[in-house]
């Protein structure tokens, strides 16, 4: 009984990490410590409890078995500035918004159990993904009708349950792989809009239709697949590939001006998103004893991302939000390649410090910004620490992301059809990022 409710209590614990993370695109950067504080150039090595997410083909490196939990809190400050240039009476700001500040957690728990010389076995529950923002309603006003209640929130998460097994060819050469079950949540709150209601065949009313909220859930499935080749002691080179993983979502949306018009409040709804494939190759280098360098190449297909479409249960809300044309959300994301660096110096065979550096283009266009997927050109620095004693390895980690301001033509937003998704004005984002992992070999 209390082995069951330790369980439960660890899915909880993992799912409400997931709810709330926050990430380029809809992936998370980077997991585990040493990983991350590397720059997440991390495939080529591969030698800690993170393998099952960046190589499983690095598990053949353990020959003891192998613990490891890794938390991180993730604190993003976004601002959002809409000005309109009036002829003939000059620039009025109309939103000056930023973020609420949340504290927004995932993390990974994995255990390894090496089965012979040659063999290895693996299990991991980790967040791979999540997106979203909270901001204050105070600040968007403008955009909800002045009404300042209305929420401004998204949050979009992946949790997934990987077991594993990765096997040694030679002394040269691993192979690994996962099976990746993804459970995944949607939610969404935003203003719901104005209708424009009827009441003779000549005349309509605008009615404020107040606060749209959708929560959904859903479950799907992937694999990871790596390769690592160990020419030397001082080299080693890695390849990974994750497959696509469609999530089917299933929940409820609510829209409460809908009682205003005599239509349910509530419909239940169904959605898919697909998590795109992911390719990444690695390199790491020892030009000393004590420094170790990576680098990783690593490709994202986001263009799976076009059109999501939405089928909404009730009759009534088929009808209104097929006409209205919010039955299908745009995304139209592009693809992107992450270029990662990372090294680790050993001060003593205790002490490592850590430190990187990774370019990650945003997949969303502009055509399609909004403020609850947001998306930047980040910048990262990466820093951290470790030290072992006596099997226990403690590592800290801070990441920083400094992201690209984002400008949006308000008129094109207005004149031009490809741009009616976007939400105009500046974006900007800065993201927090400490962490900090225990593991143990035994």
């Amino acid at each position: 009984m209390k082995k069951g409710k330790f369980v439960l209590a660890l899915l909880l614990f993992f799912l409400l990490m997931s709810s709330s993370a926050f990430a380029n695109g809809l992936n998370l950067n980077s997991i585990g410590t040493r990983a991350l504080s590397m720059g997440g150039a991390f495939v080529a090595l591969a030698d800690d409890y993170s393998a099952i997410f960046w190589n499983p083909a690095g598990m053949t490196q353990f020959t003891q078995k192998y613990l490891g939990f890794y938390g991180v809190d993730i604190l993003p400050f976004g601002s959002y500035k809409l000005d309109v240039n009036v002829p003939g009476v000059g620039n009025i700001n109309l939103v000056d918004a930023e973020t609420e500040v949340t504290h927004n957690l995932a993390g990974m728990l994995a255990y390894y159990h090496p089965i012979n010389e040659r063999m290895v076995a693996g299990f991991g529950i980790y967040t791979p993904s999540g997106s979203g923002a909270t901001w204050k309603g105070t600040d968007l006003a403008a955009l909800s009708n002045d009404n300042p209640n209305i929420k401004w929130q998204s949050k979009i998460g992946l949790v997934s349950f990987s077991p594993s097994l990765a096997f040694k060819l030679s002394e040269m050469v691993s192979i690994g792989a996962a099976i990746n079950i993804n459970y995944g949540m949607f939610d969404v709150a935003t203003h719901a809009g104005i209708a424009q209601v009827p009441i003779t065949p000549t005349q309509v009313i605008p009615v404020d239709l107040g606060q749209y909220e959708e929560s959904m859930s859903g479950w799907g499935y992937g694999a990871t697949i790596g390769l690592l080749v160990k020419p030397s002691e001082k080299f080693s080179l890695g390849a990974t590939f994750k497959t696509a993983s469609t999530i089917s979502f299933e929940g409820e949306a609510e829209i409460s001006g809908f009682t205003l018009l005599g239509i349910p409040s509530i419909s239940d709804l169904e959605r898919e998103v697909t998590w795109p494939l992911w390719l990444a190759a690695g390199i790491a280098f020892k030009p000393i004893e004590s420094l170790t360098l990576t680098a990783d190449l690593q490709y994202t297909n986001w263009s799976t991302l076009e059109v999501l479409e939405t089928n909404y249960k009730d009759t009534y809300w088929q009808i209104i939000m097929g006409q209205k044309g919010d039955d299908k959300r745009d995304f139209y994301w592009n693809n992107a390649t992450q270029l990662r660096f990372g090294a680790e110096y050993m001060v003593s065979e205790a002490l490592a410090l850590r430190g990187g550096f990774y370019i990650d283009p945003a997949p969303v266009p502009d055509r399609t910004m909004n403020i609850l997927i947001p998306s930047y050109d980040f910048n990262a620095f990466t820093f951290g620490l470790g030290y072992n004693l006596n099997g226990l390895q403690l590592d800290f980690g801070i990441e920083m992301l400094f992201g690209k301001d984002r400008e949006i033509d308000y008129y094109k937003t207005l004149l031009d059809p490809e741009y009616e998704s976007a939400m105009p004005g500046v974006h900007g984002m800065k993201i927090f990022v400490p962490n900090f992992s225990v593991s143990y070999r035994f």
